[in-house]
């Protein structure tokens, strides 16, 4: 699940060979020349529509492909890019009820041996970024980060309830990046494990947590539970 696969509609890509997707500007030029070619699954994206039911999802056969939201993760995780990708959007009409319920659906394909990936920021607010800070954590940015790290350690089925965060607007102020940790929640509420993988802030306004769901995974910080990530090895 992609925050830059923003849209009106609950779709998979079913597309056995999606396009790279540079859907940005103002970056390095050799970003825009990353090719990220893995293949795509239509196997996969058909085994998406089953465990979603009720709901719809949409096979979207040409339209998309892989976004920045989803390469500039896997390039890490798979850099030979030799693991099939399906990418699903943020259906933009749902309420954030809906993408917890179909996170917790989704959930199912784990036993599959799928592997899900929700990629946003809990913390993105680009209109308060402090340009000359790339390593700053804003005092309310870090209020509500944590606030979320207790709630996805605590009850992560309960995770709607932050929105009554006071911090809350001025960490999300769109809802776009915020939506993909609402999938991770309705996984961990499924599962019952989650772990906080990464923590770190960005330029104030941008928190680069990360959160696993499933066994625990030994980290290179006891302090925190965490490793903490510098700013340049980040995908912002």
């Amino acid at each position: 699940m992609s925050a830059h696969w923003f849209i009106g509609a609950t779709a998979v890509t079913a597309i056995a060979r999606p396009r790279t997707i540079h859907d940005f500007y103002g970056f390095p030029q050799p970003l825009f020349d990353f090719e990220y070619p893995a293949d795509g699954s239509p196997e996969v994206a058909q085994e998406v529509v089953e465990a979603a039911k009720p709901d719809w999802v949409g096979l979207d056969r040409d339209q998309w492909g892989l976004d920045h939201g989803t390469w500039s993760a896997l390039a890490h995780l798979f850099p030979q890019a030799d693991v099939p990708v399906v990418q699903l959007p943020i259906n933009a009409l749902k309420p954030f009820e809906y993408h917890v319920a179909l996170g917790a659906r989704l959930s199912a394909l784990r036993e599959k041996g799928v592997m899900i990936l929700a990629s946003g920021n809990v913390v993105h607010n680009l209109r308060l970024v402090e340009w000359d800070k790339p390593t700053a954590r804003a005092e309310w940015a870090q209020r509500f980060d944590e606030a979320v790290r207790r709630q996805m350690a605590e009850d992560p089925s309960a995770i709607l309830k932050l929105s009554e965060y006071p911090d809350f607007d001025r960490a999300v102020p769109t809802p776009d990046h915020y939506i993909p940790l609402l999938y991770t929640a309705g996984i961990a509420a499924t599962e019952g494990k989650s772990q906080s993988l990464i923590q770190g802030y960005s330029l104030g306004s941008l928190s680069m947590i990360s959160y696993n769901i499933g066994p625990e995974i030994d980290l290179p910080c006891e302090a925190e539970g965490a490793a903490d990530m510098p700013a340049d090895q980040t995908n912002i």
